[in-house]
Formats: C-alpha cells, structure tokens, sequence
C-alpha cells in the first residue's frame, strides 16, 4: 500500500476558487512534508480515470480539492469502481465549493490550513452512503449528503442560474420557484408503509446540512444504516417566508407541514407522465422512479476528531 496522498482538483469549484486557491495549497502541503501527486479534473467523468490509474498504484488516501459535486463525483467513482482493499480506502477534502454543505456535519473548517491539519491527522470515520437506481436509464448513483425528488430536485435544476450567489443560490431558486411548481404524484413505499399523493418533495438525507446550510431533515446520524426522511406534501411562499430562521437551524422539520420518518431503503414510482426531477448531493441525477438504499459504514472519511 502506497503512503502517498492523491488530490483531486476541480478548477471551476466555487466559481474558480479552487484553481486560484491551488498554489498556496500545494505550498502549504510541501511546508507540511505530504507526499502527494495531484492532478486537475478536465470533464465530468475525470475523477473516475484518476482514480483507476491512482488504485492500480496502490494509493488509497484520495483528497478532494473542490465543493459537494466535487466530492459526489469521487465518491461515486470509488464505489463504482469497488476495488478489493475499499476498506482501506481513506477520502478527505479541502472545501472550495459554492455550498460546501456536508462539510459542514463534521465542522470541516474552510479554512485551508486548518482543513490540511486535519488531513494530516487521518482521523476517519465510516459513514454510510446512498445508493439510488435509477429506472429511467437503468443507471446507478452513489451519494454521501442528501437526495431527493420533486421541489429540491426541481430547484437543483434551476439553480445554476444562481451560482454567482454561493451559498444563497438555493434558497434564491427555491423562493423564485415555489409559487409556479406542479406537485408531482408518487408512490413512496419503506417499513410496510405506502404514502400515494401529491408531493411537494420528498428528502433523503445521511448527513445534516443542503442547499447552504439548509437542516431539511430530522435526528440524522450518518453512521446508523438508516435514512432520515422528511416528506412535504405542500408549502406556500408565504410559509416558506415565514419560515426562512427555521429552514437554518431545522425548526422546519417540527413543522406541521413535515413528515419525518426514518428507514433503510425506499421505492419511489413517478406516477406522472411529466417525469419528476431527482437530485443527489446537489447534482441533478434523473427524472423518475427510482429505490434508495442505504450501505452501511461504506467508505473511510477523514474528519476532525470528536
């Protein structure tokens, strides 16, 4: 097993931030004596070359330079992958996103220095991740914060428009969409329960924060096997206005209008002809009816010491 480090760069992370950010991070890791190789994503599915050519030199101790699609993107491409010695392999990250959102269950600091320092440490922690199928193309999807369909998959959609406002840019899409939004009709069947109605959205969460800062889910733990599920069958603009302190510190989810439930795997079948978005971590992932399960302890995160 190689003791050398591999990190991930994505250069158009927090609008550019990270590939400004670089040199004194690269400075900062050769004052603190790592042995590393780096490189720069190029496309989407960059992460997932690196990383192939990275196992096959026995490196297991990746570093995502970059924000929540950044890492989305490493996670998924590590599982995807399955190497043999996955239970060595150790994932961290230096945050230079617009959100930089699952950081933020671990108090990662956004500081650099101080989110090296905590590499440097190695202190890890087996977090769960979700995995979605995906029908509509038969496809697979990995995520290590919180998906979701309906309204936040919607809002994900729209949001790109908003990028220039960092951490705002959800709660700017969702504010300048929730009056003209079409709730969509699902099937949602866990724990021998079948929920059929028109819905807002419907939220899987593993970790606490999204869209920002956003606590959108209720009693999370990202190492108990279980999803934290909230379900919102309808919201109005006004209520959402009033509401805006609540959506920060999680009040929301004591919300008469949200349901919480907690379960390790779901179904979920659009029952529209108009397919409903679906997002996971921020990245639009799909459109319709798809089954969630959660993978217990599923991958190594190094994450300050608590």
């Amino acid at each position: 097993m190689s003791a050398k480090w591999f990190f991930i760069i994505n250069p158009t992370s927090g609008n550019g931030a990270a590939k400004k950010q670089w040199n004194p991070i690269y400075a900062e890791l050769k004052k603190q004596q790592f042995n590393f190789d780096f490189s720069f994503t190029e496309h989407k599915k960059h992460s997932f070359e690196l990383i192939e050519k990275a196992l096959k030199l026995d490196i297991t101790k990746f570093i995502c330079v970059g924000g929540d699609g950044t890492l989305h993107t490493i996670v998924n491409a590590i599982l995807n992958l399955n190497p043999i010695n996955l239970s060595k392999i150790k994932l961290g990250i230096i945050p230079v996103g617009t959100a930089n959102d699952w950081v933020k269950t671990y108090k990662i600091s956004n500081n650099y220095k101080k989110a090296i320092q905590t590499i440097k440490e190695e202190f890890t922690i087996k977090q769960d991740i979700g995995k979605l199928h995906i029908y509509e193309n038969n496809s697979t999807v990995y995520f290590n914060n919180l998906a979701g369909i309906g309204f936040d998959g919607y809002v994900v959609h729209k949001v790109h428009q908003f990028k220039y406002l960092g951490a705002l840019a959800y709660l700017t899409g969702a504010l300048l969409s929730i009056a003209s939004y079409k709730k969509s009709n699902l099937s949602v069947k866990f724990n021998n329960l079948e929920i059929n109605e028109k819905t807002l959205m419907l939220l899987i969460g593993i970790c606490k924060y999204s869209g920002g800062g956003m606590q959108l889910t209720k009693n999370v733990n990202t190492t108990d096997g279980l999803f934290d599920i909230s379900h919102i069958n309808k919201i109005t603009l006004i209520t959402l206005l009033r509401n805006i302190g609540g959506l920060f510190n999680g009040n929301i989810t004591n919300h008469k209008l949200v349901k919480n439930y907690k379960t390790s795997q779901l179904k979920i079948t659009d029952l529209d002809v108009k397919k409903t978005f679906i997002q996971a971590d921020g990245e639009l992932v799909g459109t319709g009816s798809f089954e969630a399960e959660i993978i217990s302890g599923a991958l190594n995160f190094i994450v300050p010491k608590f």
